[in-house]
């Protein structure tokens, strides 16, 4: 049963109310004033607050402030003896769920408390909801081979952190994903994740991007806006590819992570923000550095973590497992019956050189569940896949077994080049 905190210092009308809510089955605790009242707040939480306005050491109104911020979601209904229109309005803005003048009228005050419950259950439904659609909506990290045991084991250690981590690897091998996980099984996974990719912004708005802008400090700001440290405050910043950032955006970066304060563009204010960044690259900062292109500083404070993702071919032994789990999942976009995937055909998969790694298998694996049969086969893969190795080593020796020597063999190939380009 629900718990209601009653806050009055008039003993009867606590006891009076203490009955009424306890007949209808609710558990009731009470404190005298402001002070009792955070006191049992910060001891344990309560469905709703019931508080009078006027009293004693700390009144209601200024008891209301801290338990918005010590209770944000708990709803508190304020009643007074010494009611106006004023104090209503002052009490509902700063985020009183009703006001009811003394001596209230139970039936109301029993229907307001029986509303105010609902919105809170309500809250707590939608939290949980968006928790279940958040770790939905994270892809599950496929693979069981060495280099990926090692990540989700890093993962694991590192998220109920705050370390910042650097995450490198080439292109499309799901530095992205590597990222989502980190905040997901982190302490701040109800908060927001906010991705910028650095390389997609144009060096002239990238600070505007990351520390937002006043009204008017350029042509086009005709309002203000909040930068991605502020829209990810309490929860993680995934700075990708972070190493085409330009020089200037850099040196406010490091100092962002130095004083965890942020100045928005055209603005002279502080703005503390509490963020974890997590940074993404699929170059060489220590080159970067070398060349002059990237602050060893900055570096320095992003790689406290550093976590590998290996490249597609550098985990052939993945291919199978994660074929088969794009295979299921595209078919289930596509609405089409599940297709089977032979052995031989993922054994042909293995033998590609995948230089578009994840991102490049998901997309053939997609061309295949379109183009091939009720299932997926060596000769699909050969007619549908850029050549793997083993089948270009076949037609070379095909090719040699025709002629008697290598001049023969150079001497068609430049006659069909010039056949096929005149």
């Amino acid at each position: 049963m629900a718990k209601i905190l009653i806050v009055d210092d008039e003993r009867p009308i606590r006891h009076t109310l203490r009955d009424i809510l306890e007949f209808e089955k609710y558990t009731v605790e009470e404190a005298e004033d402001g002070v009792g009242c955070l006191t049992k707040l910060k001891k344990g939480k309560f469905d709703a607050i019931i508080m009078d306005i006027k009293m004693p050491n700390m009144d209601g109104l200024e008891a209301l402030d801290r338990v918005r911020i010590l209770a944000p979601d708990t709803p508190v209904i304020m009643i007074s003896g010494h009611a106006n229109i004023d104090t209503a309005v002052e009490a509902v803005k700063k985020g009183a769920y009703d006001f009811i003048s003394k001596p209230p009228d139970l039936n109301r005050l029993l229907i307001t408390v029986r509303n105010a419950l609902d919105k809170s259950n309500l809250i707590t439904e939608t939290k949980v909801l968006k928790k279940k659609v958040a770790k939905q909506s994270t892809p599950e990290m496929i693979g069981d081979s060495e280099g990926i045991t090692k990540i989700k084991e890093t993962i694991d250690q590192v998220a109920k952190t705050d370390a910042r981590v650097l995450v490198t690897g080439p292109n499309g091998t799901g530095k992205e994903l590597v990222a989502r996980w980190l905040h997901e099984k982190s302490n701040r996974n109800d908060k927001p994740l906010i991705e910028v990719n650095c390389a997609a912004i144009p060096s002239e708005l990238i600070e505007s991007e990351l520390f937002g802008h006043e009204k008017g400090s350029f042509t086009s700001a005709h309002k203000q806006r909040l930068g991605k440290f502020e829209l990810a405050h309490g929860g993680t910043l995934f700075l990708d590819e972070i190493g085409d950032m330009s020089q200037s955006a850099q040196a406010k970066v490091l100092r962002a992570l130095q004083e965890s304060r942020i100045t928005r563009v055209g603005g002279d204010k502080e703005i503390p923000v509490d963020v974890r960044v997590v940074a993404a690259t699929n170059k060489d900062l220590r080159d970067e550095i070398n060349k002059g292109n990237f602050r060893e500083d900055l570096y320095h404070r992003l790689a406290v973590i550093i976590i590998q993702v290996p490249a597609l071919n550098e985990r052939r032994s993945d291919i199978p497992m994660l074929t088969t789990h794009f295979t299921s999942q595209i078919c289930g976009e596509y609405g089409m019956a599940a297709k089977k995937i032979t052995e031989e055909a993922l054994k042909a998969l293995q033998e590609v050189n995948w230089t578009g790694n994840i991102r490049e298998l998901r997309n053939v694996v997609e061309r295949l569940v379109i183009l091939s049969g009720k299932e997926i086969t060596k000769e699909d893969v050969e007619q549908y896949v850029t050549p793997s190795a083993a089948r270009l080593e076949d037609s070379l020796k095909q090719l040699f077994s025709r002629f008697d020597s290598l001049e023969e063999v150079t001497k068609f190939v430049e006659e069909t080049y010039k056949k096929y380009n005149n």
